[in-house]
């Protein structure tokens, strides 16, 4: 690449407010409307690459002002580096603002979408393009009503939804309640009880029993303890039989390590938005290596984000669970192209980086 053609020279973000369909509501909180930030990286040619920050203060303790102040204190640095340098550029970001992944995961895939754009490749090529096929996610019932979880999970399954991640850890008992109510309409479909740190080891032991008890298929229990309690995490496996995915509990690679030293879980579930994009991948590559399996997910996300997340995805083998689900949660789509969704299916793109686009917001900052 010619060294001023592919030199950043803006950087631009803005806020965008996007209501959800139905409440998201979780453990430790609830939205009703995506607050996230969209960026955009200009090289000298004109080429373009997008990102997204999608904080979720309630879990990952970011919120959408703190990601526009980091966002404004960090793209100075960016300006007039080459954008071959994205690896570097994201180890200065996360020396410099280690406590704001969503705002660092914006930029890092902007970055990572306009060299791969300048490139000619797909972004998946980035990682290998080592499973570059169509694929199948969960849906996400949040929190609610007997008759809301139940409705929401029959108009899924209409639309083709099998593996529903049932969100609970709020009252144990109800979690109970609503699953068997669920599968008393619709028995043949499978779910992943995600706790969001709502449980004790008591109640995730109760909640397991209760499920298999009236003949749910619980196929994965994700993050139900908090996330210092590895122990318990260890213990849930042992004691159900019910594979466990890490979520809260890796936030980095030092994470990841402990998981795996304390035997803490069988699935780790990668999210850019904990991590930024490429020490996801390094999370990513480290838990295959140590036997591990992997999830991916997302906080609640546009198709910008979560077609990085895709990426990795197609581009790394190993994923085994999907739970990419949030832009059909959204009441409205703000981007064009890109990967696309046929019922749960996942379909990929072949055209350069993310192969998105959206507009610039009204709200929008410029630094050249």
């Amino acid at each position: 690449m010619s060294r001023l053609a592919h030199t950043i020279t803006h950087v631009t973000f803005w806020p965008i407010d996007i209501p959800i369909t139905d409440p998201f509501v979780v453990a430790t909180g609830a939205r009703v409307v995506a607050e996230n930030v969209f960026a955009q990286i200009t090289l000298g040619d004109g080429t373009i690459g997008y990102g997204e920050a999608a904080p979720f203060p309630e879990v990952g303790g970011e919120d959408r002002a703190s990601c526009l102040s980091s966002l404004s204190r960090l793209s100075p640095t960016l300006i007039g580096r080459p954008i071959g340098d994205y690896r570097p550029l994201a180890e200065e970001m996360a020396e410099s603002a280690p406590t704001q992944p969503a705002a660092r995961c914006a930029l890092e895939t902007a970055l990572l979408d306009a060299f791969c754009r300048a490139k000619g490749m797909p972004l998946w090529r980035l990682w290998g393009g080592a499973d570059v096929r169509e694929r199948e996610t969960d849906i996400t019932i949040p929190i609610a009503s007997l008759d809301d979880t139940v409705r929401l999970a029959q108009g899924w399954y209409k639309r083709g939804f099998r593996l529903f991640k049932m969100k609970v850890g709020q009252d144990v008992d109800l979690d109970i309640c609503r699953l068997k109510a669920v599968h008393s309409k619709l028995p043949d479909v499978s779910f992943i009880g995600d706790g969001n740190q709502g449980f004790s080891r008591v109640d995730c032991l109760h909640f397991a029993r209760g499920v298999t008890g009236f003949g749910g298929r619980l196929v994965l229990l994700e993050q139900p303890v908090v996330r210092e309690d590895l122990d318990s995490l260890a213990a849930i496996r042992r004691e159900t039989g019910i594979p466990v995915a890490a979520d809260e509990s890796v936030r980095s690679i030092a994470d990841a390590r402990r998981v795996v030293e304390a035997q803490a879980a069988d699935y780790i579930n990668i999210k850019i938005m904990k991590t930024g994009v490429l020490e996801a991948a390094e999370i990513a590559a480290f838990a295959l290596r140590a036997g591990l399996k992997l999830m991916i997910g997302g906080m609640v996300e546009t198709r910008i984000a979560m077609g990085c997340s895709f990426s990795l995805v197609l581009g790394m083998a190993g994923f085994d669970v999907l739970d990419l689900d949030t832009p059909l949660l959204l009441a409205q789509d703000l981007v064009e192209g890109g990967y696309r969704y046929e019922g749960p299916l996942l379909k990929p793109w072949h055209e350069p980086g993310l192969d998105m686009s959206t507009p610039v917001g009204q709200a929008a900052v410029t630094i050249s």
